[in-house]
């Protein structure tokens, strides 16, 4: 196993982490038997990173990590789970969630704990309740031993929070599509040049680029002179960057686990040849060329005056229709439509006024664009999720 240090408390984490949301099933339900030996063989090879969160498998994610990790395993792991920011509505709401964390989780304290899905208006409402302060008297109290966030917002508040607190980790989207969408690749090397941890989120974005590739990605893959899957390319890619420290996988066959494992013991910072990073660059190109819109989520155009989040709407519309998770896309959405992440964020909520337009960098005719985003994301498939996506993220976490 490869290890790398988190810089500010020197611990060696496993570059390769494992991800509890997208767990082995059965039946609608986690299988708990097959995701424990899951769990467990993977620490048993090396890994020492599990990550969580209150959602998770309809909040059962953290309930059932309480319990694999029993037996010892536990204490060979560093743990992390997140504060649902939709969850809190008080500053006390934060103590309680975290205590009811802890006791599902079946532990004394998180080892790195997250804010969740940070972006300007969770970081804002939580910064009113006083998060700051309630991470500081929780590390106090032993409860959290590292303050981090995960982030999905764009660039200018993804720095802005960076320089807000002694944070020791953050977690970022990244992956070769990612690069200028979200924090970026700017935005990892800004955490990293503060000495803050990153860990990375959807490496294969959804699958995508691990999935059914479009045709054209196949051809430039098959061209390579060694032999790899797409998956693997994929997470050497995020590996090649030394400001990267961990990578989360949401594992869940047991022949991923294997190859990632495989993948991650000489995936090094600067490992990839000049011939492998110009072919990296060939299919990202294939990839923005088959995507329905060019943004770049800069954010320039934020914040809409009717509360459209555009580049996450743009986002998901193109992960829809390149081969994504189309499922997850319109789950995704789902949660702007219905407001859950505290407020309405969909395309519906355009009104054609045109100040985004004059924003847009890229020259985007955005509310035309949005037109297909709800036409294609808001109909009736998207709408008949909500009430289980109302079950996902309900309003209070409970025990």
């Amino acid at each position: 196993m490869q290890f790398r240090k988190v810089p500010k408390n020197g611990d060696q984490l496993s570059a390769l982490g494992f991800g509890a949301m997208r767990l082995a099933t059965r039946r609608g339900s986690i299988d708990e038997e097959r995701a424990t030996r899951q769990i467990r063989d993977a620490i048993d090879s090396g890994i020492n990173y599990i990550d969580t969160a209150a959602p998770y498998h309809g909040g059962e994610s953290e309930r059932f990590l309480g319990r694999a990790l029993s037996d010892g395993y536990r204490e060979k792991v560093k743990l992390a789970t997140k504060l649902p920011p939709w969850s809190v509505k008080t500053h006390e709401d934060m103590d309680r969630i975290l205590d009811i964390q802890l006791k599902k989780l079946e532990t004394d304290h998180i080892d790195y704990y997250l804010l969740h899905s940070l972006e300007f208006s969770h970081w804002k409402r939580l910064l009113e309740l006083g998060v700051l302060e309630f991470l500081d008297s929780a590390k106090a109290a032993g409860k959290i031993i590292n303050a981090g966030f995960s982030f999905h917002g764009d660039r200018r508040t993804f720095m802005e929070i960076i320089d807000s607190y002694d944070w020791v980790f953050c977690q970022i989207q990244y992956n070769f599509l990612d690069e200028l969408n979200q924090a970026g690749t700017e935005g990892l090397r800004y955490a990293a040049s503060k000495n803050i941890a990153v860990m990375v989120m959807e490496p294969l974005r959804g699958g995508m680029l691990a999935g059914k590739l479009p045709k054209e990605v196949g051809q430039i893959y098959s061209h390579a002179k060694t032999k790899r899957s797409a998956a693997e390319w994929a997470l050497r890619w995020v590996w090649n960057h030394p400001e990267v420290t961990v990578v989360l996988s949401g594992m869940n066959n047991e022949d991923h686990i294997a190859e990632n494992l495989k993948t991650c013991e000489d995936a090094l910072p600067g490992s990839m040849t000049t011939d492998e990073l110009v072919m990296i660059e060939k299919v990202t190109a294939t990839y923005k060329r088959l995507m329905k819109v060019g943004c770049t989520a800069c954010g320039y155009c934020m914040p809409c005056p009717f509360g459209v989040n555009i580049p996450q709407c743009f986002f998901l519309y193109n992960d829809y229709h390149m081969g994504g998770n189309r499922l997850m896309a319109r789950g995704f959405y789902g949660l702007g439509l219905m407001g859950s992440m505290g407020k309405r964020t969909d395309a519906s909520l355009c009104r054609n006024c045109g100040k985004c337009v004059k924003a847009c960098p890229q020259k985007i005719r955005i509310p035309e664009e949005l037109k297909n985003v709800r036409s294609t994301l808001g109909g009736l498939r998207t709408r008949v999720m909500i009430p289980f996506i109302r079950l996902m993220f309900s309003s209070e976490v409970k025990e």
